[in-house]
This record gives C-alpha cells, sequence and structure tokens, in this order.
C-alpha cells in the first residue's frame, strides 16, 4: 500500500471506513464527482487543509495517508566528528613519499565538484584524509601547496556551515587564513576570506564579516590596476557579495547597496540578482525581494548557478514568503529547494525550524507534510 498513488489510498480507506462515495463526498461537503476524481487520481489534493480534511473524515494520520516514512538519517555527524579530529591532529602521519602535488589537485577539485552539488554526507566524510594528504605535501612542499591548503581550508568551512557547526567552521577558516596571509597574496586570502566571511555571519559576527570582506575586495581590487584576469575579478565579486550579506544581516542599507553595485558586473547578473533578492528580505523590503525573485527565476541565466547556490537560495526566498505569511508559496519554494538539491534540505539542521513553520499552515502545499514527516518535525 506504501507504492499506492494518494488518490488510491483515499479509497481503499473510504472502503475500509464502509462509505460508498457519496457517503464520503457528503461528509466531506463535496461531491461525489470530486472524490471519484481525487480516487482516479484526476484531481490532485494540493492543500495541507485538503489533506488534513480527508484524512479526517477516514480517521487517520496524514502521514498514513501519504504512507510518508522518515528515511535513515544521513552520516552527517560521523563527518562533522571525523572532521573535529582532522582538525585537533597536529602532528604530521609521515609518509615514505609525499602525494603527488597533481593528484591532491585532482582530489580537491572532486570535493569542490562535490560542494557545488550540495552532496555534503560524502563531503563530510572525505575532508578529513584530504587535508591530512594536503598538510603532509605541505610539510614536504609549502610554496607549491599553499593554495592547495587554504582552499581546502576554505571548503572545510563552508560545508561545516552548511551543517550548522559554527564555532568549528570558524576554527577551519581561520587555520586556512593564517597559512593564506603567510602568502601576501591578496589572491589567497580571499579565497580564505570568503569562508571565513561566512563563518563569522553564521556566528552572527556580521560587522566582523563585512570588514574582512571588503578588505579583502579592495586589495584583489588595488592588485589587478590594469589586470583583467577573470579569476581575480570573480573573486573580488564574490567577497563584495559577502559584504553585501553580511551588512544587510546587520540592517545597513547602504553599505549593501554599495557592495552590490560594486559587484554588478564583475560577477555574473542572476548571481548579484540572487544576492539582492535576500539582502532586501534581510533588510526587511519582503515585498520587493520575492517580486525580484519572480523576475529572476523566470530567466535562463538563473538555471546556468550551481545546484547548492540554487537551493541555498530558495531557502532564503522560502523563509521570506513565510514573513508575509505566504505558507503555500513558501512550502513549494521550499519543495523546489529540496528536488534542485536534497541534501540542501534533509542535512541542515535550520532548514527543519522553517518546515516546522510551514507543515503547520493549512495553506501549505500537500507535499510539505511528507517533507516534514521525512525529517521529523512533523
Amino acid at each position: 500500500m506504501n507504492e499506492l498513488p494518494v488518490g488510491r489510498r483515499v479509497a481503499q480507506w473510504r472502503v475500509r471506513r464502509n462509505m460508498t462515495q457519496q457517503q464520503f463526498a457528503d461528509r466531506l461537503g463535496k461531491s461525489k464527482s470530486w472524490v471519484d476524481k481525487v480516487e482516479r487520481g484526476v484531481r490532485r489534493l494540493e492543500r495541507v487543509s485538503n489533506l488534513r480534511e480527508v484524512a479526517e473524515t477516514l480517521r487517520i494520520d496524514v502521514e498514513v495517508l501519504l504512507a510518508a516514512r522518515p528515511v535513515r538519517p544521513t552520516p552527517v555527524a560521523a563527518g562533522v566528528d571525523g572532521i573535529r579530529t582532522a582538525l585537533a591532529r597536529y602532528d604530521l602521519p609521515g609518509a615514505d613519499r609525499p602525494p603527488l602535488v597533481e593528484e591532491l589537485q585532482a582530489r580537491l577539485d572532486h570535493a569542490e565538484q562535490s560542494y557545488r552539488h550540495a552532496r555534503y554526507p560524502a563531503l563530510l566524510a572525505l575532508l578529513p584524509d584530504l587535508l591530512g594528504a594536503v598538510r603532509e605535501a605541505h610539510a614536504a612542499r609549502p610554496g607549491a601547496t599553499d593554495v592547495l591548503l587554504v582552499r581546502v581550508y576554505a571548503l572545510m568551512a563552508l560545508v561545516l556551515v552548511k551543517v550548522d557547526q559554527g564555532e568549528l567552521a570558524w576554527l577551519a577558516a581561520d587555520r586556512g587564513m593564517t597559512v593564506a596571509l603567510a602568502t601576501h597574496d591578496p589572491q589567497v586570502a580571499g579565497i580564505a576570506t570568503v569562508a571565513l566571511s561566512q563563518a563569522l555571519r553564521s556566528r552572527g559576527r556580521r560587522r566582523s564579516a563585512l570588514d574582512a570582506a571588503l578588505v579583502a575586495a579592495d586589495r584583489i581590487g588595488a592588485l589587478r590596476a590594469g589586470d583583467d584576469s577573470p579569476v581575480g575579478s570573480s573573486l573580488r565579486g564574490t567577497l563584495l557579495i559577502q559584504a553585501a550579506l553580511a551588512a544587510a544581516g546587520g540592517k545597513d542599507q547602504p553599505r549593501t547597496r554599495r557592495a552590490l553595485d560594486g559587484a554588478t558586473g564583475i560577477v555574473g547578473q542572476a548571481v548579484v540578482e540572487a544576492a539582492r533578492v535576500v539582502a532586501e528580505a534581510a533588510l526587511g523590503d519582503v515585498t520587493t525581494a520575492t517580486a525580484r525573485h519572480e523576475r529572476l527565476v523566470a530567466g535562463e541565466e538563473w538555471r546556468w548557478l550551481p545546484p547548492e547556490h540554487r537551493a541555498a537560495y530558495l531557502l532564503d526566498v522560502a523563509r521570506a514568503y513565510a514573513l508575509t505569511g505566504d505558507m503555500l508559496r513558501a512550502g513549494r519554494t521550499l519543495l523546489d529547494a529540496e528536488r534542485t538539491a536534497h541534501s540542501e534540505v534533509h542535512d541542515r539542521p535550520a532548514v527543519r525550524k522553517l518546515v516546522a513553520v510551514v507543515w503547520r499552515s493549512a495553506d501549505a502545499p500537500a507535499g510539505i507534510v511528507q517533507l516534514a514527516t521525512t525529517l521529523g518535525v512533523a
């Protein structure tokens, strides 16, 4: 029965309760035709209110009607413990031959790709060994592996922010900054600062995140005088967006707008527009934010953003809709985020609070009940 469509389950439970379609329709205050279409799958029960009404009439829980069963927990906790252990190691195990830089580069590229596709459990599992290998190589060839070590620490910090491990993320980001500053290379420092800024914002230290991002962006800007390097340009734009989000979180509207205006034309238009939506919502202009969001997702450039970026952004938009009381759009946006990057919704503890708020609304889409049950917040 768990594999049956919802309409078929409605029919089976109606028969179990010894009701005809007409009797069931009368109790619901619907027509017999409405019941028949639901049971045949022609009409969908799209809102939580419809599901609850049908379930109450059948004297069953909504979760039974959906046959929603929680999935087995993901190995996020074990992955976090592995990273904590790796960060606590100060000795180098030593090897007859340090890992080749080319091999480490390939492993790091794979790890960064996992992040862009929001494969957080797998990424958490592979990062401790990768950090150990890069540290070994760095001890043998420090100059040639500085950037690799900075990137590993930065990636570690970013994924730890995702799974609500802000203090540990800050530690990883700080380790990366220490290595980066020793290189005296503004671009390497910029890579470390993106992660540091996110870690600081996750702990509510928005002013520190803003200052760090602006300083790093200015240093890259000074370095790039007369240089059209796309790497440096893109990094500077990313730092300005980090600065804008930190400023918006602190309700600093002038700095938010200056940073976003500075990023315009440096990074993709969809990236800047998405940041504007999130910033406007943080500044309290939710109506403008949601209207801008509708225009953004109607365009094609938005779909070229990595799944992690799109899903994380959709979660921010879902929060904005929830703030306006539009639980139908909030729920739909949550479900869009889940389809875009499953782990972005299922492996981020902060998302559970949002789902718990949305699913209680009668206006929420039916699919939010299954998500809430799976996450254990129903």
